[in-house]
């Protein structure tokens, strides 16, 4: 079973990240301050839940949250200030908006950079740990999804819908076939045989 807090500070909001491993689309990242009554017996880290699990899931999250906000970041702030810096800062957008403004927070992982001056502790594999940021990686997940389906209509050779931008054997055979598109990160090695990017 998931802990509801991790902190005795009253607003405590949990933050995750989806899409970092990903050779395009945005990184995507969710925040959130859950009630303290919230239950909810099917959120898990969203990386254990099936698509159509988070896709149910999403709308109770929603209804049931204090406050929540997604951000996606572009590859082209990915790419200036590499992948790590921009879910870092995916995760501060999604905090800064939150109403009302968290006195703790929780992060997934192990790297963050304080925002606000508010204090935080990163958790490891948070996100099988804590409701909020199990909440937080499901709306990232799911929110990065909808994003992928809708730019798959634009070059539906890579077929993102299907693979999100992940590094697939077929999504790699698209980059070789067609080159690459204003949504892939060029700072990746988007081809295994690729040391210098060339495209």
């Amino acid at each position: 079973m998931l802990n509801l807090k991790y902190s005795e500070f009253e607003i405590e909001c949990g933050t995750d990240e989806a899409g970092r491993g990903c050779l395009a689309g945005p990184v995507t990242a969710a925040a959130i301050i859950l009630p303290k009554d919230f239950k909810l017996d099917l959120l898990n880290d969203s990386k254990q839940l099936s698509e159509k699990v988070r896709e149910n899931l999403k709308p109770l999250i929603e209804e049931k949250a204090i406050s929540f906000a997604v951000t996606h970041l572009e590859p082209i702030i990915i790419d200036k200030i590499n992948i790590l810096n921009a879910s870092i800062k995916a995760m501060q957008e999604s905090i800064i908006k939150l109403n009302p403004t968290p006195s703790y927070i929780i992060v997934d992982g192990n790297r963050f950079k304080p925002i606000n001056n508010i204090p935080y502790s990163t958790i490891v594999k948070g996100d099988s740990k804590f409701m909020s940021i199990a909440a937080a990686s499901v709306l990232a997940k799911t929110y990065r999804d909808e994003y992928m389906d809708k730019i798959h209509e634009e070059f539906p050779m890579y077929n993102w819908k299907q693979n999100k931008g992940y590094p697939t054997k077929e999504h790699r055979e698209a980059i070789r076939k067609y080159g690459t598109t204003k949504y892939h990160r060029m700072s990746f090695r988007l081809l295994p045989e690729q040391l210098s990017l060339d495209l």
